[in-house]
């Protein structure tokens, strides 16, 4: 039987918010007993965001949202990096990957195989590769300046195969930025790097060429915002090399993919990742195309520690949760070992399984945006896009994204916010677990793999370009808790 609903709200007014908040107000300015509220209360990010304990209806806006359809199954691309020196260790660790859950590869290359794979020929990736159906298995590269020749080899594997859904990452700025220089002008690089990407492009309709990422500045101690700048002017960057290189405005940007890192702070993890989709929807509208963003979310290595490395399994989930819940479309997620060597069998199961936990068991791919309507979220998301997008209008003020490396304006700023982060560690005004707080009296070395590069470094291509070196002050990678470890050793 249907029944006429019983209007119980009617008997009670509408709540005064005034009224509401400004009790709230008085009970917690007496439970404070003479403290000052934003001293108190109050907590500011590496940015100067004041992050407040309450938000209402007021604190309200408008931000861009993801509502997108995604698959309940496999909500997001579960990405895992592979970067073990022997190019066969490192397939069979692919194909292990694979079959465990994973999705994709991140495949790090280095010749001398100190930071990725000794490849430097299309055999050694094929060795490599060995196993991994590249029309079924996106693979990613990560090559430094060897981008372009790495793209090449890539493509040859894939032997034209129109829809193997490649994804080239080439990224010759990131390795400037962490370099400091470059083996010829980086404008060159860029060029060479837009010229092989669009000759891609006509063979390979699902290939991604370009990645545009902050990770440097972020890894360097950089602040969220500053990450988020250098990543804008970065994807400006690399588009207006596809047009120059015969790629439409649309098809640039479409072939560009977006790259944040994140931390073991969830909630700003979130808003930066949709403030990552808002600053992309006003560069594309800017230019006047209409393309969505494709975002890859690594997990941040200057968060990792070595002492007491188990803690970095939580580290790690709060960062692959930031990236579901964000609406990441690929996510990578480090392994808890990695501060300290390559990971074990062990290792490597732990950095899948936790987002298949996220993934199948915690379902946060289930719902489109569910930070959306969260006056906290939606807030903290504008304030990070609003200031990253005063970042990016700085530094292409200073001529673009290249000049502001050259000169330094970048280094300059993440260096003073790195200064006040390693600060505020120091004072222990912010905490490391396992390090400088409840530091595990019993801590056992983990196992990690620790292979010696010589045994598998190969002869490298040449990665030069045309004319002069270009130079930059470096973003040297950091991790927070290396000084207060070697104290403690």
């Amino acid at each position: 039987m249907n029944h006429p609903p019983i209007p119980l709200a009617e008997d009670f007014g509408a709540p005064d918010q005034t009224q509401v908040q400004a009790k709230w107000l008085a009970l917690v300015e007496k439970t404070l007993k003479g403290q000052a509220f934003d001293d108190a209360l109050v907590t500011r990010t590496p940015d100067g965001i004041a992050i407040q304990p309450l938000y209402t209806v007021e604190d309200s806006v408008v931000v861009a949202r993801d509502l997108r359809a995604r698959d309940a199954e496999r909500p997001w691309d579960l990405r895992m990096r592979a970067a073990h020196p022997d190019p066969r260790q490192t397939a069979a660790e692919i194909v292990k990957d694979l079959e465990g859950g994973a999705a994709s590869v991140l495949l790090a290359i280095d010749p001398t195989g100190v930071n990725g794979v000794a490849v430097g020929s299309l055999q050694d990736l094929a060795q490599a590769l060995s196993g991994v159906l590249l029309d079924l298995a996106p693979v990613a590269l990560d090559a430094g300046f060897l981008g372009p020749k790495a793209a090449d080899w890539l493509g040859g594997l894939a032997k034209s195969a129109p829809n193997a859904p490649l994804t080239f990452h080439m990224d010759p700025l990131t390795a400037f930025a962490q370099a400091g220089t470059s083996p010829g002008p980086i404008e060159g690089h860029l060029i060479s790097a837009a010229t092989v990407g669009a000759r891609l492009a006509q063979t390979y309709a699902k290939a991604s060429l370009m990645l545009a990422t902050g990770r440097a500045v972020h890894e360097a101690g950089g602040s969220n915002t500053e990450e988020l700048a250098v990543m804008a002017a970065s994807a400006l960057a690399y588009a207006k090399a596809l047009v120059r290189a015969g790629l439409s405005m649309d098809e640039a940007f479409s072939r560009i993919v977006v790259g944040v890192s994140l931390d073991a702070e969830y909630f700003t993890g979130v808003a930066k990742v949709r403030a990552a989709r808002a600053l992309w929807a006003r560069i594309t509208q800017a230019c006047g195309v209409s393309v969505p963003a494709v975002i890859e979310a690594r997990s941040s290595q200057r968060m990792l520690t070595k002492a007491d490395a188990w803690t970095n399994l939580l580290r790690l989930t709060s960062a692959g949760f930031a990236g579901a819940v964000g609406g990441a479309d690929a996510i990578v997620l480090g392994a808890f070992t990695d501060a300290i060597g390559l990971p074990t069998a062990f290792g490597r199961r732990q950095a899948r399984n936790t987002q298949l936990v996220l993934m199948e068991e915690s379902h946060l791919g289930r719902v489109a945006d569910p930070a959306g309507g969260s006056w906290y979220l939606d807030t903290l998301t504008d304030q990070l896009a609003r200031a990253a997008w005063g970042g990016f209008q700085a530094i292409e003020t200073a001529g673009g994204v290249v000049k502001a490396l050259e000169s330094g304006l970048i280094s300059d700023i993440v260096g003073a916010t790195r200064a006040a982060q390693e600060a505020a560690f120091a004072d222990k005004g912010r905490k490391i677990l396992g390090v400088t707080a409840f530091p595990n009296a019993d801590d056992k070395p983990v196992e990690a793999a620790t292979p010696d590069p010589a045994q598998f470094a190969v002869d490298p291509p040449s990665a030069r370009v045309p004319g002069p070196d270009s130079r930059c002050p470096p973003l040297t990678p950091i991790r927070f808790s290396a000084a207060f470890e070697g104290a403690q050793a």
